[in-house]
Formats: C-alpha cells, structure tokens, sequence
C-alpha cells in the first residue's frame, strides 16, 4: 500500500507541474474544473441517491454554477469568496458538536459551498501566477504534513474524536509550525513581509484542517472511508483536497486584502 501511494503521489506531482507551468491557460482551466466536478460526482455520494441519473443531475448542477460565476457573473466571484469563508466559519463551529443528523438538503447545499468557491478560488490564484497557487497549495500540504508527525509523535490531545480520531491539537501545532517555517522561507525568496504574510498564512493553515474535519464528517455521515478510488491509495478527490476547499478561498480573498492583487 505504501508503495502504491508514493508512486501515485509522484504521478500526481508531475500532473500538477504539467497543469500549472506547461499546459496552456484555458487546458489547466479545463483540468481544474475536471478535478471540481469529479469532486461533485464523489459528493454525490453523500446524498443518499439510488441511480446514478440522479448523480449526474447533481454534478450538473454544480457545473451550471461553476460556469454561471465564472462566465457569466465575474464581478461577483469575491461574494461567492466570501460567502465561502462565511460557510468554513459554520463548518468550524458544527464541528464541535458533531455528530448531529445531516438533512439531505443540507448535504445538497453543503456541496454546492464546498466545490464552487473551491473552483472559484482555484482558477483565480491560477490567474493571478501558477507560483502563487503553487503557494497555497504548499501550504495546506506543509500544514497536512506536519500535522501527522507531530501528531504520530507528541500526540495526545484529540482535536475531534467523532469525526477523525487520529487528528489530534498536537499535530494541529505541529502543522502550524511548518506552515510558518515555509512561510518564511518563501517571503524571503518572493521579498514578501513577513510579518503581513505569517499571520495570514498561518490563518490559511488553520482553516485547511476545519475543510479536513468537514468532509470527513460528511464521509461519516454517508458511512463511507473514502470519498472515492481516483487516486489509488489515497482515495478519491475529495480526499485529496478536503483540506484545499476551505483554504483556497480565504487565500484568494487575502490577497486582495493585503494588496496583492488589485
């Protein structure tokens, strides 16, 4: 298994160097989007449907949102941001008292916040530079990564018992460490400062692990390890970028907030 998932993350690792620094705007463009509605497809899964017309009709949907804000409505692409952020602050507090019955509306509506803003954000620090979404994503992986050897080694504290056991506030911490380590290094060799960039990079962090927690309590609730197969010994997409959902879009709103970006 081990060997499986090494090989699967350096296949995915030169996928992602192809999307951002080789392919031509409007392919990555199609290539993220792909990933947004695959992810719709495996939240699909989480709604109780019986066939899968009524699966489609869901990542349909999705898709039809994606497209409306992306090509129809772009001057509103920060609300979408920011009504996003709203939804991780709710995520942040629900998981706390998790478990608690999941209507399936609330699931529908739960998706449509998790992957439109997710493609939003994506495809706009796309925009903005393939580094600076490179960026972002290093910091969810940096926070992920240390997360679970601080967490293998000092852990103790359990962070949500009911959702994920493993996690505990030690990883958290121990995440948050590296997340201020890259950060660093990072603003030195991009001349950004510091002191702006570690709060706000290590807020990104912090939020990374509520979009672990929230779809890992979805998963519970539609009794399912992982969201899908996609990447073998990984799992499926969601699984993937779980953690990437709810940073992306307070990344992207940041940088319009620190002046980054006009």
């Amino acid at each position: 298994m081990l060997k499986i998932r090494i090989i699967t993350a350096i296949i995915s690792l030169f996928i992602l160097g192809a999307v951002l620094f080789v392919l031509t705007p409007e392919l990555a463009a199609l290539v993220i989007a792909f990933l947004v509605l695959a992810g719709a497809w495996e939240w699909s899964g989480f709604l109780g449907f019986s066939n899968d017309a009524a699966r489609w009709i869901y990542v349909a949907l999705i898709g039809g949102l994606m497209a409306i804000v992306v090509f129809f409505v772009p001057e509103h692409s920060d609300r979408v941001l920011q009504i996003a952020c709203v939804w991780w602050l709710i995520a942040f507090i629900w998981i706390f008292v998790f478990p608690t019955p999941i209507p399936a509306a609330i699931r529908w509506l739960a998706g449509v916040a998790v992957l439109v803003p997710l493609f939003v954000a994506l495809l706009f620090l796309y925009e903005v530079s393939p580094q600076i979404l490179l960026f972002a994503l290093l910091i969810v992986w940096v926070a992920d990564a240390g997360a679970y050897f601080a967490g293998k080694q000092f852990g103790r504290v359990k962070l949500a018992p009911s959702i994920s056991p493993g996690k505990t506030w030690e990883g958290v911490f121990g995440g948050l460490a590296m997340v201020a380590v890259l950060t660093a290094i990072w603003s030195h060799f991009f001349d950004m400062e510091l002191a702006v960039m570690l709060p706000f990079c290590l807020a990104v962090g912090a939020l990374s692990v509520v979009g672990d927690l929230t779809v890992s309590m979805f998963k519970r609730t539609a009794g399912v390890k992982d969201s899908g197969k996609l990447f073998p010994g990984h799992g499926g997409v969601l699984d993937r970028v779980d953690s990437v959902s709810a940073a992306t879009p307070l990344f992207a709103l940041g940088l319009s907030w620190l002046g980054m970006v006009a």
